[in-house]
């Protein structure tokens, strides 16, 4: 028989990964014989039969046993635990503060705040005694992460706007993100969260949408560039932004056109999405129609018509609350500024001048867009020097919301070609 022990060796290898040699080193250099037969149980047990499944990788494994012992109030082995997950093992299985954070939020819904509240002391007292004390912030500046923080900006039509602040320092550029007409800036909510792990994200809702002002229109194309500018400017007067990366979708997309040819000092990149550069005479007379139906019904008039172009048959089969949820949000947008903003789209016509931009552009189209087919898209891109065409397959008008994985994914893999 092989006097090597494979599952107790297995049990300490893992052991030793997760808790460090200095911890191992010394549990087994204080066992007894009182204590050796236990330190060899748990070795086997719980370091090998069950952090040894590849079923679950090793940082979920942290998470697991800090919600448990944080539960159950087993403090000094939830202390060990969360002492490892700081700063022992590959940095891979380690968690943030920011993660242990999030841990302990969750746990003082489904354990209770006081649990919570606990294991947030203990935290506090591992990272100072780790060298990593959080830096102060009063409870009164604190913000919901997957929001942001919401502010109203300063020039008129006042716009509401949310940042979300990059959660590790990069260096890398502010992005700023632009909805669609009858939507707002949640529209973006996914994307934003995930990129904002490397960078600063802002969301703004048009005039006339959401949050921000909607004063009578007609709005031109060129006002909403200008209230962008203006956004732009207060940002940069902030968080000494620069200029940052544009990512528009259709209404967004072409104030992102305006904008780089009004004031491209303003933009290091532009994304436009779903987008087009101009409308024919037919389109022009299918706007004409859909503004005199909201003039006379409101936006809920034209509310199951936009569901119809924004999302492909598939996904109205399989996502129909989604769809419901994106019909009260045009339904619900303000008759001024759905009026406005219609009138500038209508009008919109930036075809002859997009040889202009002189920046790094990307542009993404949906296979199955009826509002803006992947023609337009393809016209901004061969117009702009150098500009890349994306066509996301099995998607309609809003791409970000019914492909957002192969949307991200474009969007990172053009991030990433910028200096």
């Amino acid at each position: 028989m092989d006097p090597y022990d494979h599952d107790l060796e297995r049990g300490l290898a893992n052991r030793r990964a997760m808790l460090g040699d200095a911890w191992v080193d010394k549990s087994v250099a204080n066992a007894t014989a009182f204590s050796a037969d236990f330190q060899n149980f748990i070795t086997r047990y719980a370091w090998h039969e069950v952090w040894g499944r590849p079923g679950l990788d090793a940082k979920t494994r942290r998470v697991i046993v800090l919600t448990i012992t944080c539960a159950l109030g087993r403090w000094e082995e939830f202390e060990l635990h969360l002492r490892a997950a700081l700063s022992a093992g590959e940095a891979s299985t380690r968690l943030s503060p920011d993660e242990v954070k999030e841990v302990l939020m969750q746990a003082a819904i489904y354990a209770g705040v006081p649990a919570a509240n606990t294991g947030m002391s203990i935290a506090a007292k591992l990272l100072r005694e780790l060298g990593e004390p959080p830096p102060p912030r009063p409870a009164t500046e604190a913000y919901h992460t997957g929001v942001g923080r919401a502010f109203r900006s300063a020039a008129l039509p006042a716009l509401h706007y949310t940042v979300r602040d990059a959660r590790r320092d990069s260096g890398k550029p502010t992005l700023v993100m632009s909805h669609a007409l009858g939507c707002d800036a949640s529209l973006w909510d996914a994307l934003a969260n995930s990129l904002a792990a490397e960078h600063r994200v802002v969301c703004y809702d048009h005039r006339g949408h959401g949050d921000s002002e909607a004063p009578h229109g007609p709005y031109t194309m060129t006002s909403l560039a200008e209230d962008a500018d203006h956004l732009l400017a207060e940002l940069d007067a902030r968080y000494a932004t620069g200029p940052v990366v544009w990512i528009g979708l259709s209404l967004g997309g072409m104030v992102g056109q305006e904008l780089a040819l009004a004031h491209p000092r303003r933009l290091k990149a532009l994304v436009i999405a779903n987008s087009t550069s101009r409308y024919d005479e037919a389109g022009r007379a299918q706007w004409a129609q859909r503004i005199a139906a909201v003039e006379a019904g409101g936006p809920e008039a034209v509310a199951d018509g936009a569901m119809q172009r924004w999302f492909s048959p598939a996904f109205h089969a399989e996502r129909p609350a989604a769809v419901a949820r994106w019909r009260r949000r045009v339904a619900t947008t303000p008759k001024a500024g759905y009026l406005g903003a219609c009138h500038a789209v209508m009008h919109m016509d930036t075809a002859a001048l997009l040889p202009r931009v002189a920046l790094p552009v990307l542009v993404i189209a949906g296979a199955l867009d009826q509002g803006t087919p992947p023609a337009m898209s393809q016209a901004i891109a061969q117009a702009i020097p150098g500009a890349r065409l994306e066509v996301i397959d099995e998607a309609a008008h809003l791409s970000v919301l019914e492909q957002p994985a192969a949307f991200e994914r474009a969007v990172r893999d053009f991030l990433a070609t910028l200096a």
